[in-house]
Order: structure tokens, then C-alpha cells, then sequence
């Protein structure tokens, strides 16, 4: 049974709303960066809409292509959901890869500002540190749903995850790593930092750089996070996220660094 408060026949699910929770909350932070930034924060709330309709259809495609070992016995596999067109919709009964939502939520955000003929470069700047915000207030929903526990442990501040929702090898194993927890806790101090970095080093940093951090330090945590993690999603064996985390990473600190080959206060730059 999925989590939620029923109003009448309508059932909303615990796991939306903290979702929704993590998407205002990161709003809220970015109309403030804005202001900084000396930018105009009705931006952020004009763009809300593209970000959050890009985030749910790249979350839920990324899960389409990359669906976890457990759900590929049972037979839920990619080949079934383009199948299965209305399964392949249903979020509701869960499926969302934070991969796949980033690439569309900045996919949206680009597409926004070439309508709109803004940077796209500052406002994913502005947008970085409310990510890692939203995914911190997002992960409690794994928390709800009893779903991201890592392997079995016997630590202080394990978690105990009922029955039904242990894998069938697992039935037998009570406690585990609280992943959604580290994850959670690790975007709290992203979002730190990135704010951080941003006003330390602003005159040093170059439109887009903040975001290049971003696709370091997350994509890092994450990569080691996936050593204890159970029902990892599988590309002819490999581990799908973890392997797409390292690319990206590696990537975009050779961006970076390419780009400050001779460092010097940041100019005015159009895209």
C-alpha cells in the first residue's frame, strides 16, 4: 500500500508531497540567489513549470531504459513498458531516476532561456545549489516508501525495513544502511558549498561554473554511494548509474579545468 492521506478516493502519496516540498524549497533558495546574482527573481517561478515537466519525464525515462534487477525478474523491463504505454506513464506507482531528471530539468531550463533570451549559463548557476536542495528534501521520500536501502548493517543508526519491501534474497535481513539518509545528508552539504563557492570565489568563477562543481561533487558522492547499494539498476552487468556517474564527472572536471587554464576574473559572457 502506498503512503499517503486520502481525500475522498483520491490518494496523495507522502512521497509526492515531500517531492513537492524538495521543488518549492529549491525554488525559494534560487529566487534568492537570483537577487544576488542581480537577477530578476520572477524568472524562477516563470521557469518552475518547464524544470519540474522536464524532471519527471527524463526521471521516469531514465527508469524506463535502466529499471533495477529486482523489477526485470518480475518482468517489468524496458521492452514491457514501451509495451505498455500506460505503465510506462504511471509514476505513481514509483520509478524515478534522479539521472534521467537532472538531464531533463536542465534540458527544460536551456529551452526556457533561448525563448525567453536570457543566460542560460548564469541561471544554471542560480539553479545549481537548489538541486542539491531539492534532491536532500526529495530522498525522505525513499524513506516513506521504505525504497534506496543499502546492504544489511549492524551501525547504530541502521534502519529497519518491513518484509514486503526487502528483496527476496534479503526476507531473512531486518536492518540496512539508510542510503536515502547519507545521500540526503551529502546534497545538504553540496547545497552548502556550492553557496559558498559562489559567493567566495564569484569574481574567479565563469557563468556555468558553479554547475560544473555541481556535476562533480554529486556525481563523486554518489559513485561510492553505490557500493552499498542493493538492486542496483544493470547495463550488460554493469552498474548503470554508478558507471554514468563516473563519465560525468571525470567529464566535467576536465571541462572545468580546461576552462581555467589561465585564470582570471570572471567577464560578462553571452551564449
Amino acid at each position: 500500500m502506498i503512503p499517503g492521506i486520502h481525500i475522498g478516493p483520491i490518494l496523495i502519496p507522502f512521497y509526492g508531497m515531500i517531492l513537492m516540498a524538495g521543488v518549492l524549497a529549491g525554488a525559494w533558495l534560487a529566487t534568492h540567489e537570483a537577487k544576488r546574482r542581480g537577477q530578476n527573481p520572477e524568472i524562477v517561478w516563470d521557469v518552475l513549470l518547464w524544470v519540474l515537466i522536464g524532471g519527471i519525464i527524463g526521471a521516469r525515462l531514465w527508469h524506463i531504459f535502466t529499471p533495477p534487477p529486482s523489477m526485470v525478474e518480475r518482468g517489468i523491463t524496458t521492452y514491457y513498458y514501451l509495451t505498455h504505454p500506460l505503465e510506462a506513464i504511471a509514476t505513481w506507482k514509483g520509478g524515478l531516476g534522479i539521472p534521467g531528471a537532472v538531464i531533463g530539468g536542465v534540458l527544460a531550463l536551456y529551452l526556457f532561456c533561448r525563448r525567453r533570451k536570457i543566460n542560460f549559463l548564469v541561471w544554471i548557476d542560480i539553479i545549481a545549489p537548489s538541486l542539491a536542495l531539492g534532491q536532500a528534501i526529495g530522498r525522505w521520500g525513499n524513506f516513506v516508501n521504505q525504497e534506496l536501502y543499502g546492504r544489511p548493517t549492524d551501525l547504530p543508526w541502521k534502519i529497519f525495513i518491513s518484509p514486503e519491501h526487502r528483496l527476496p534474497e534479503f526476507q531473512d535481513v531486518a536492518y540496512y544502511h539508510p542510503l536515502f539518509l547519507y545521500e540526503s545528508l551529502f546534497n545538504l552539504a553540496n547545497m552548502a558549498l556550492l553557496l559558498w563557492l559562489g559567493k567566495r570565489y564569484q569574481q574567479y568563477l565563469k557563468n556555468g561554473d558553479l554547475f560544473l562543481i555541481y556535476l562533480v561533487t554529486y556525481p563523486s558522492a554518489r559513485f561510492f554511494l553505490e557500493f552499498i547499494r542493493l538492486d542496483s539498476s544493470q547495463i550488460g552487468g554493469i552498474n548503470a548509474n554508478q558507471t554514468f556517474m563516473l563519465i560525468i564527472l571525470v567529464s566535467a572536471a576536465l571541462v572545468f579545468s580546461l576552462r581555467h587554464r589561465n585564470p582570471e576574473p570572471q567577464k560578462e559572457e553571452k551564449l
